[in-house]
């Protein structure tokens, strides 16, 4: 039977994964309005190459997550949530010295930080090094 903090751990990999698939997806799509919901404002309605590069990395990040989800690589995706990690608080400090940022921007940043710092580690806590087997010399 699962404990309820494999299930919370498995639950916030998922929608941590479908979520970066819809910013990512929305980035391409809505460009100008995910830059908003994103935090920052870079003037630009035409040039949408940031935008695309957001875009990317995040759809990129989240198929990754949720296929290591789904194929049950839980060490991988601890490892990849705690070296991710930096990603969200390097956004958090982009809104947060942005002139025009709102408050309102900085918690989904700050969220994806919570779950990167305590979601990785949980998951390399708790479970087994894969370690490769000695192999002996026939004799």
């Amino acid at each position: 039977m699962k404990t309820i903090s494999q299930k919370t751990a498995y639950i916030a990999s998922l929608a941590t994964g479908l979520l970066l698939i819809f910013i990512g997806v929305r980035f391409f799509l809505a460009p100008l309005h995910a830059e908003a919901d994103y935090g920052i404002q870079t003037g630009l309605s035409s040039n949408f190459a940031f935008c695309y590069i957001k875009g990317i990395r995040d759809m990129a990040t989240g198929i990754l997550t949720l296929v290591l989800l789904l194929n049950k690589e839980f060490r991988s995706l601890g490892w990849l949530m705690l070296c991710m990690g930096i990603v969200p608080v390097t956004d958090f400090l982009i809104v947060l010295n942005s002139a025009y940022h709102q408050s309102s921007h900085l918690y989904p940043h700050l969220t994806a930080v919570l779950i990167c710092l305590t979601v990785g580690p949980y998951y390399l806590y708790t479970t087994k090094n894969s370690t490769m087997q000695k192999v002996t010399p026939a004799q």
